[in-house]
């Protein structure tokens, strides 16, 4: 293992990508078995948990791949190779939350002196990075509507370095052309795309040009809740090996016990997102058809604005909904305490349905002039639908629907 400049191992140039054969199999299958091979020790089914902080080695400088957990363990590198091969990556290097790795997917290539293009309407952590972090080190960023390549061509300087897309958006669930972008960026370049709504079962960015593609593995790739993650996937060595060095040099990376769970819950993200997904089709028909409902915001309604771009990009519409409710802050706050299935929580991805309110929670950290401006205004909840039984789930938001529908009754009249 080579050494950095303070004289620890920088870990190799590790390849994640499946063997031939192994390539050709269906994703669920892929994501049971990719970096899933029986321990050579012991035959243990599943991949130990590597606990250890340190490796001990066979003489100096000698090792047996790994020397100290925060540059490699076995663990972390199984689930490494296996959401590689899931976003159909060769590179993957995992962090310890989602906002790690979006830092490691930005900031691993900026100097001082560049610049971002980046959605306007995306999540508040990501917005609080690029606005109030950034900034300090000389890095500007450009908020751009990037659903409108035009307006997203015309942000671009000489210095832009990066395009920070995310799609579907949080919480508007818009729906941003990945090769349109793509088309617009000069060399030397990159287009970099957070993947966490889609996940890679409904959509995979490299296919349509994307250099890099993260992920918080905190939402439906763990699945559970339980642990908290972040993973940057590239099929470019030269941007792997960038961020691999921050990855090592900065340390944020996930523990082995977290790099298990994660791994766990990634096993059966087929089934569970199908699942998520069938239910928040229904809850947005339902929400759809209520007239206390002012706006519904899925890419899987054909009234959508962005329908047949998510229909051509994505292989199915994931699991959040968004929506307004008629009665204002009021109701929005009252129809949340009636909810039972629903538990109102900051995150999403999980088994259970959550909701939020993205004005005081995911998007706190925005000014509150920029949460009117983007339309994250007090009334929006947002949805993230999990996979209890639809009847409970539609039965739940009826309830409390109906139970603040005085609050719809008093705003209509206003």
């Amino acid at each position: 293992m080579p050494n950095d400049a303070f004289g620890h191992s920088q870990p190799a140039l590790r390849t994640c990508a499946p063997e031939a054969d192994v390539a050709t199999r269906g994703f669920a299958t892929r994501a049971i078995r990719t970096g899933q091979d029986p321990c050579k020790a012991t035959g243990s089914t599943i991949v130990p948990v590597y606990q250890t902080a340190t490796f001990t080695q066979e003489a100096v400088g000698v090792t047996k791949g790994f020397d100290y957990s925060r540059s490699g363990n076995p663990t972390r590198q199984a689930l490494e190779r296996q959401l590689a091969d899931l976003e159909g990556g060769r590179f993957a290097c995992a962090f310890g939350s989602g906002m790690a790795a979006a830092n490691g997917a930005s900031f691993s290539f900026l100097r001082a002196g560049d610049h971002i293009v980046a959605t306007k309407d995306l999540y508040g952590g990501t917005h609080r990075l690029f606005s109030d972090v950034f900034p300090r080190y000389g890095i500007e960023t450009t908020y751009v509507e990037m659903c409108d390549l035009a307006e997203t061509r015309a942000a671009i300087r000489p210095n832009t370095k990066l395009f920070w897309v995310e799609t579907p958006t949080n919480p508007l669930l818009k729906i941003i052309d990945i090769a349109g972008i793509v088309a617009l960026k000069r060399p030397g370049q990159i287009v970099a795309v957070d993947n966490t709504f889609a996940t890679p079962y409904w959509q995979r960015p490299l296919e349509f040009g994307a250099d890099v593609v993260m992920h918080s593995t905190t939402k439906y790739l763990s699945g559970h809740s339980d642990v908290v993650g972040g993973i940057v996937i590239t099929s470019d060595p030269e941007l792997h090996a960038q961020v691999a060095f921050q990855q090592n040099a900065v340390g944020a990376i996930p523990g082995p016990w977290d790099a298990y769970l994660t791994m766990r819950g990634a096993k059966t993200l087929a089934i569970r997102m199908r699942e998520h997904e069938r239910n928040a089709h229904a809850v947005a028909n339902f929400l759809d058809s209520r007239d206390d409902v002012s706006d519904v915001y899925y890419p899987g309604l054909r009234s959508h604005p962005d329908y047949e771009l998510a229909r051509k990009q994505m292989r199915g519409f994931g699991g959040i909904v968004s929506f307004r409710v008629r009665g204002g802050a009021e109701r929005a706050l009252e129809l949340v305490r009636h909810l039972r299935i629903f538990n109102l929580a900051t995150s999403l991805g999980g088994v259970e349905s959550l909701v939020c309110s993205p004005w005081t929670m995911t998007h706190g950290s925005v000014p509150a002039d920029r949460k009117v401006e983007l339309g994250l205004t007090q009334e929006l909840l947002r949805l993230s639908v999990g996979i209890e039984d639809e009847a409970d789930i539609l039965a739940d938001l009826g309830h409390a629907l109906d139970a603040t529908s005085a609050h719809a009754a008093v705003y209509a009249v206003a």
